[in-house]
């Protein structure tokens, strides 16, 4: 695939219909993946990559990039256009400005998964069906996928691209997956039990803001927690009331807007389930308004930003589970 695509991409910057191409190359290590873009047919040949490290969602960058003179090409996974297609429904994105190749994905892991997986000194990976066969330094090593990948790709919630110029291999399925199982664990403990889940997860977050700087969603160009006078700005929490107000206010802010892309819990160093918080929102949406993904499509309006006569009464939120 990564041939094809690098292919395809100097055609088209040869011929003139995009200007430059944004995907991904390799950094210090094999699996320490970053987005790029590439201004020339040289670049592409000698740094594009695509493998089973590619993790990371493209679309966010693309704010800055369908801004800039030209046209650019970008390869999006199947989750990635869900991002992409609310970016261009909350303006972000300028659509004619890009052109979008759609690539398949099966499932992409990571080096925090491989090591915490017991992986050590990895030299490389290859994809062999439902296996993966890690390269390291101590030799070859074998693993299931249901151990390499992250939990993101484990319940995958769509292998269809939602939007794309052009499609490269073969269309995939939107999927029935576990995705709310943790959520709805969370939701059975008790008040406190709850409460306690979440204090030792967000007492590890040391405000290095990851979460929000990769997050799709979050594209303000001054964010609430860079006020200089908001006592918070760029530095860590001082108290649990901080460590809180943080995650609790950014999953606020997406809620409605999230696509479950994932990528916060990806980048975060701490290794917090952050996609949680967004997944209930999630969840309480589908509940009380009916099923809605964000980023299907570029038309629709998000549930808690049109009011209709059967929008849920506050009385049965309120009642809901008792707790």
């Amino acid at each position: 695939m990564q041939a094809a695509m690098i292919s395809r991409a100097k055609e088209l910057l040869q011929g003139g219909q995009v200007q430059r191409v944004l995907g991904w190359k390799t950094g210090e290590f094999v699996y320490d993946i970053t987005p790029a873009v590439f201004q020339s047919v040289e670049e592409l040949e000698a740094e594009f990559v695509y493998n089973d490290f590619c993790g990371n969602n493209l679309s966010k960058y693309l704010i800055k990039e369908s801004r800039q003179p030209g046209k650019v090409l970008v390869f999006l996974k199947p989750c990635d256009t869900y991002s992409f297609n609310q970016l261009v429904k909350e303006h972000r994105i300028l659509r004619d400005n890009v052109y979008v190749i759609g690539v398949p994905c099966e499932g992409k892991t990571d080096g925090e998964t491989l090591k915490a997986a017991g992986v050590r000194g990895i030299l490389g990976l290859q994809a062999q069906g439902d296996r993966f066969l890690v390269e390291t330094l101590y030799g070859s090593q074998e693993l299931e996928k249901a151990q390499a990948l992250p939990e993101r790709c484990q319940n995958c919630k769509s292998k269809k691209h939602v939007a794309y110029d052009e499609l490269m291999g073969e269309e995939g399925q939107v999927l029935q997956s576990g995705r709310f199982d943790m959520v709805e664990k969370l939701e059975a403990m008790t008040p406190d039990e709850r409460f306690n889940f979440w204090r030792g997860e967000l007492s590890r977050c040391i405000r290095c803001n990851a979460c929000r700087n990769v997050c799709p969603a979050c594209s303000c160009e001054k964010c609430v927690f860079d006020n200089d006078n908001s006592g918070v700005a760029q530095k860590a929490a001082a108290n649990s009331f901080e460590e809180n107000m943080f995650h609790i206010i950014r999953a606020f802010h997406v809620a409605g807007r999230c696509t479950d892309c994932g990528e916060c819990s990806r980048v975060c160093p701490q290794n917090i389930p952050l996609h949680l918080l967004n997944r209930k929102f999630i969840k309480d949406i589908d509940t009380f308004y009916g099923d809605y993904q964000a980023g299907e499509d570029t038309e629709s309006r998000a549930p808690l930003t049109n009011y209709t006569e059967g929008d849920v009464e506050p009385s049965i939120v309120y009642q809901r589970g008792g707790n």
